[in-house]
């Protein structure tokens, strides 16, 4: 989708190998980092400095990436990072076939990565939403939007968490307050 938006030049960093579409591979705009743990990248791996980044990561927690993004992102730089919550929350939190369906382990998740982007030096929360797409197990995921420098517009308060997590559940699940509530014993 980059790409289709204009983008002149895409870093696709993955630890794996052989993941990547022939059809991006190919592409002279791709720079392919395969075999590059992100959270080990530095300025001097890229020939420029990006100035907006995207993230989605599997099987470890997007908080083990992010300092490494904050030294590559030029200042004033975006990215958006999908949270996925069955690899931020503990194992005791994923239900079968590794989906996490409670609202209170939704929140929790946002809550400590929110918490994590605000100890850090140069990164803010700018906004979050959820995705308008289920993964592939059915797993909710959320979206927040970083940038490098500024101030942060979004309080990650309680009021704010529970907004997200209640929109998130009525328009992607179709359970209304009242039922999930009853269901789950949270909030």
């Amino acid at each position: 989708m980059l790409l289709e938006r204009g983008a002149v030049k895409v870093y696709s960093v993955d630890v794996g190998y052989g993941q990547l579409a022939w059809r991006l591979r190919s592409d002279e705009r791709v720079v392919v980092m395969e075999r590059t743990n992100a959270r080990d990248l530095n300025p001097r791996d890229l020939e420029d400095t990006p100035e907006v980044a995207v993230m989605d990561v599997s099987f470890i927690s997007v908080t083990r990436i992010l300092p490494a993004l904050e030294e590559l992102l030029a200042p004033g730089g975006d990215c958006i990072v999908l949270i996925k919550p069955q690899f931020e929350a503990g194992k005791g939190c994923v239900g079968k076939k590794g989906v996490v369906r409670e609202r209170s382990v939704h929140m929790d998740v946002l809550r400590n990565v929110g918490t994590y982007i605000s100890s850090m030096r140069d990164l803010v929360l700018m906004g979050a939403n959820f995705s308008p797409i289920l993964g592939p197990s059915g797993n909710m995921e959320f979206l927040f939007h970083l940038r490098k420098g500024g101030s942060p517009p979004v309080a990650m308060d309680e009021g704010f968490l529970r907004d997200l997590v209640e929109r998130a559940h009525r328009e992607l699940l179709g359970v209304p307050q009242e039922e999930t509530d009853r269901t789950e014993g949270v909030l």
